[in-house]
């Protein structure tokens, strides 16, 4: 499937509706998807010279029961019951000391790739002398405040439910214990004295899973939102005058003048550039074959490559003997292949990152020619640049600081930190956003759907 190279072809290929991909190599990716750098050396020593002067992100962390966040983790390690997505589970609950204050976050792979609520409530419950290292400066006076954090679990909480009793996710009834948690949550914070100064506006939620606080949405729209994209956020324009069309309307509830994307947390332990062999392979993928909306692209591809010459398409799920074959896959790999799934990213592109496999980026939305052939038209001296990029970004996508419980020093260079800083960046539109909203007449609303994002 070499890739001609005429004009008349390329037009050809942009032309086909029924499927569109793009390759993004990862110099480009890590700028786009999270940071902007020009020169991550160079900016990590600035970083550290300057951090003494920088301006600290001053959160209070709201007053919610322990029930609703390390309480999920008790709740988890107690249960008898294995998650029934995850057949031959070996990731169970076992050897875990009771009464832990920090137990450690789940290592059942469906769980732990939205295991950023964890790490970033961890840096805030770290002792402050143990945190010189974070831009976040935890204050325990509300007129302080510059946010306030939210400690809900919410994605454990919603995989507790999926994983015992997914029959009701989607079901506002007592037997969703979810539903009862997210009630629970929103209950108690829009009673505080926090919430009613600003509407909301300035606390701070994680909502890494797709599903996430699924019934309460609305309620929390104006609030800071961490999600991994916005993928699970949108919908149909029911006021379309084609109910047919495929274009998507975004929710009220996210935008990026607000909200703040994060990286998944990756499965597969960091290759250190040193460390990379040989490649063998030019292509990989390992994953489900069939997925929901925007994944059905994953099924055309399959069929399109799964006989190519020099790759490998291997269809899979994230038990012990899928990331052993896994890490086997993306460390003998030149490039690995990055399809949408339920949402348009997944965990599997930091995967990628760590293994220092260059990400082929897919998707129907950016009109490119995909061809193997084009993959193979890169030489040692690229590819080899490529991994260096990579090797330079991968602390920023890890989220683990290598501490019990994720209590203890954070990297200065690594997720956490650079979540607050995205943060921090918001505060200007939030504090405006706030100021305006209290200028309105009373009984006056405003749309809240805009197309700033």
């Amino acid at each position: 499937m070499a890739l001609k190279n005429t004009s008349t072809t390329i037009t050809s290929l942009c032309s086909i509706p029924t499927l569109f991909l793009s390759l993004t190599l990862i110099c480009t990716l890590s700028v786009t998807l999270f940071f902007l750098f020009s020169n991550p050396q160079a900016q990590t020593q600035t970083q550290t010279q300057t951090q003494a002067t920088l301006h600290h992100l001053k959160v209070y962390i709201s007053d919610l029961p322990r029930s609703l966040n390390y309480g999920l983790l008790d709740t988890y390690y107690s249960s008898t019951t294995f998650d029934s997505r995850l057949p031959n589970n070996p990731h169970h609950k076992t050897h875990i000391p009771k009464n832990l204050k920090f137990p450690p976050y789940p290592e059942n792979p469906l769980i732990k790739q939205y295991s950023a609520e964890y790490w970033i409530m961890a840096d805030l419950m770290t002792p402050d002398n143990l945190r010189t290292n974070s831009f976040a400066k935890r204050v325990f006076d509300l007129n302080q405040a510059d946010v306030v954090f939210v400690p809900f679990f919410a994605t454990l909480s919603a995989e507790l439910q999926l994983g015992t009793n997914k029959g009701v996710f989607r079901k506002k009834v007592d037997e969703n214990m979810d539903y009862v948690r997210q009630r629970e949550v929103l209950d108690f914070v829009t009673k505080t004295q926090a919430w009613n100064r600003s509407g909301g506006r300035d606390h701070v939620f994680v909502l890494t899973d797709p599903v996430a606080m699924w019934h309460v949405r609305a309620e929390i729209a104006p609030a800071i939102l961490l999600v991994v994209d916005f993928g699970g956020w949108f919908r149909l324009d029911s006021k379309s005058s084609n109910s047919s069309t495929p274009d998507m309307i975004q929710h009220t509830q996210v935008s990026l003048l607000k909200d703040v994307i994060v990286p998944y947390t990756h499965l597969l332990p960091r290759l250190q550039l040193s460390e990379d062999q040989r490649r063998q392979t030019l292509l990989y993928f390992k994953g489900a074959k069939h997925r929901h909306r925007g994944g059905i692209v994953r099924e055309k591809l399959w069929d399109l490559l799964v006989n190519e010459p020099g790759v490998i398409m291997e269809e899979g799920f994230p038990n012990a003997t899928g990331v052993e074959q896994s890490i086997r896959g993306m460390r003998t790999s030149e490039f690995c292949l990055h399809p949408a799934g339920d949402t348009p990213t997944s965990c599997r592109l930091f995967d990628a990152i760590q293994s220092l496999c260059i990400p082929v980026i897919v998707s129907d939305n950016i009109e490119l020619p995909f061809e193997v052939g084009y993959l193979k038209s890169f030489s040692e001296e690229q590819k080899n640049k490529f991994q260096q990029n990579m090797a330079h970004v991968q602390s920023i996508f890890e989220y683990d600081n290598g501490h019990p419980g994720g209590i203890g020093p954070i990297n200065p260079d690594g997720a956490v930190n650079h979540i607050w800083k995205k943060v921090h960046q918001k505060l200007p539109m939030i504090k405006e956003a706030i100021v305006r909203e209290k200028r309105k007449p009373p009984g006056v609303s405003i749309p809240l759907r805009c197309h700033c994002t």
